[in-house]
């Protein structure tokens, strides 16, 4: 430790979210009481460029070698407030952050005299710890400049085009025989009424002609190891088997449509699922003139619980197509609720009404009744159990996750949700990654998603994955865990525990930890009976420091 420990501690308002309510001044004077601080300073908006211009001053004025910010969640403005101390010129870990919105302000905003206290705690602690922090090094690896997307539907093509655009060679895995998804299967889009056959086959015209892209169809992912930016990956197509290094990956499987067996009488010829209507409508022979659609056939339901978001305008769109082949068809959409958000959306619905089409609504408690020739339900608005003709029923059914999606998590070592469908790393805050650095997710892998979407996210999951390919060289921060091998007993509690796969023993039989993979959760550190694995910048010692704080007062 240094001879002299100099701490400035920076409070924020926040605006209202802190101030509102707790005493920022009654804050500062008490931190100017605490040991080793030199200067405190209130700041409006510590994170905008006003207060991170005043760290920097603050530093360099009252030469700080350590740094206390009391503002908000870490998670997302740690960084800022680090970089602010490396220009600044003290080393960006001499950083302790303290959390008083939502540990304080917003959890007790009811007890402003607890939070007051609680806050006054947490600043105390977060000196305390302050004082024991370590710089840290920085690990740094090559960039494979080259990128693996897995699947050649819409979301696959878009982004490895996009890839491609920006110079960089990429792996394109489909494991059907042709490019396309679901998309092949489709007569036409909304809103745009453009062909599917037209959207993919432009999409595939582009990849076949782009030499940085190699496409690999009936091919399926059997390996990855490696970090963001030094990926190795093994694949096989048919029974040729590759292997290659990239540096980024980014899932783009799709989803397909739910067969609706043992619903509603389903026998694929009578009544038939929405994408097979789509086949018929491709030919242009609809064989009907009675179509009652029933939305939400094994959606919203217990056993699969999400609304899939796409079937209502699916169910809309064909209507109109099918008002386009047969003009006096007499067509019923069975609905529990709507999904027509947006504006496009909400006009091809009443464009649908327009043209004749009858919605009517039905709950889960009293669903139709599909019998030969004619489907009953129960009207609300008359109050009576009514029958409507059906020459052809159509039931829209949900997107599901691939039978493959489990492999692919166990390969990859990310998350799949209740469904199967891939968990991106934050809702909010990284919608397309996950939390495993350098792979990316897009498309109907994430969630049910419409062609415009699916896009959207593939364009979007390119971005991030070329913001790590257009680097040399990618950069690790050091909050990592780290074995003191002499400790070790070869117990392969880290090996069990660790959620990522990271820990693995080497050639002397001891745990090793490969510091560009681990993402400091921490876990194999609590786990280790033996106490041979540390975690930097959260020591013993600053542990130790901030509960005698705690207890100190």
């Amino acid at each position: 430790m240094e001879t002299e420990l100099r701490t400035g501690v920076f409070i924020c308002h926040c605006g209202i979210n802190i101030s509102g309510v707790l005493d920022i001044e009654d804050l500062c004077e008490y931190a100017r009481t605490l040991p080793g601080v030199v200067t405190v300073q209130a700041n409006l908006f510590t994170c905008a460029e006003t207060g991170t211009s005043e760290i920097k001053a603050a530093v360099k004025e009252h030469d700080l070698n350590r740094v206390v910010v009391a503002a908000c969640t870490p998670r997302t403005h740690e960084p800022i407030f680090r970089a602010s101390c490396q220009e600044a010129g003290i080393n960006p870990y001499f950083f302790e952050m303290v959390n008083i919105r939502e540990h304080c302000s917003w959890v007790h905003r009811h007890d402003k005299e607890g939070a007051q206290a609680k806050a006054r705690d947490l600043i105390r602690m977060g000196v305390a710890k302050a004082l024991f922090l370590e710089p840290l090094e920085t690990f740094r690896s090559k960039v494979e400049p080259k990128a693996l997307v897995i699947g050649a539907g819409i979301a696959g093509m878009t982004s490895a085009l996009a890839i491609a655009n920006q110079g960089f060679e990429v792996i394109l895995l489909e494991k059907e025989v042709e490019m396309g998804g679901l998309l092949r299967h489709l007569h036409k889009v909304a809103p745009s009424d453009m062909t599917a056959a037209e959207l993919i086959g432009e999409k595939i015209a582009a990849i076949e002609k782009d030499k940085r892209i190699q496409c690999f169809t009936s091919a399926a992912l059997e390996e990855v190891t490696g970090y963001v930016g030094n990926y190795a990956v093994r694949f096989s197509c048919g029974d040729e088997s590759y292997s290659d290094k990239v540096g980024v990956i980014i899932v783009a499987t799709g989803g397909a449509s739910l067969k609706p067996v043992d619903l509603y009488n389903y026998d694929g010829e009578h009544v038939i699922t929405q994408s097979e209507l789509e086949i018929k409508l491709k030919d242009g022979n609809i064989g009907a003139k009675s179509i009652v659609m029933v939305q939400c056939v094994g959606a919203r339901i217990p056993e699969r619980n999400y609304c899939s978001r796409i079937c209502c305008m699916v169910g809309i769109k064909n209507s109109l197509h099918i008002k386009e082949i047969v003009k006096d068809a007499k067509i019923f959409v069975l609905f529990r609720d709507i999904q027509a958000y947006g504006v496009e959306n909400e006009a091809l619905f009443f464009k649908a009404k327009e043209a004749g089409v009858r919605f009517i609504r039905y709950s889960l408690e009293s669903p139709p009744v599909v019998e030969d020739g004619k489907v009953k339900i129960y009207h609300a608005g008359m109050g009576k159990e009514i029958s409507l003709p059906a020459d052809l029923v159509v039931l829209s059914t949900p997107i599901v996750a691939h039978d493959d999606a489990e492999s692919i998590s166990r390969i990859l070592k990310v998350p799949i949700d209740e469904h199967k469908f891939f968990l991106e790393a934050h809702a909010k805050l990284s919608p397309l990654d996950f939390a495993t650095s350098g792979i990316y997710l897009c498309g109907n892998a994430h969630y049910p998603a419409t062609v415009r979407e699916a896009t959207y996210q593939a364009l979007g999951a390119a971005s991030r994955a070329s913001i790590v390919l257009s680097h040399d060289t990618v950069e690790r921060v050091g909050t990592v865990a780290a074995v003191k091998e002499e400790l070790c007993s070869s117990c392969f509690a880290c090996v069990k525990v660790c959620p990522y796969q990271v820990p693995h023993m080497n050639e002397r039989g001891k745990a090793e930890i490969e510091p560009m993979q681990c993402q400091g959760c921490g876990i194999c550190v609590a786990e280790c009976p033996a106490e041979a694995i540390k975690f930097a910048y959260v020591s013993d010692e600053q542990i130790t420091a901030a509960c005698e704080a705690l207890y100190a007062a």
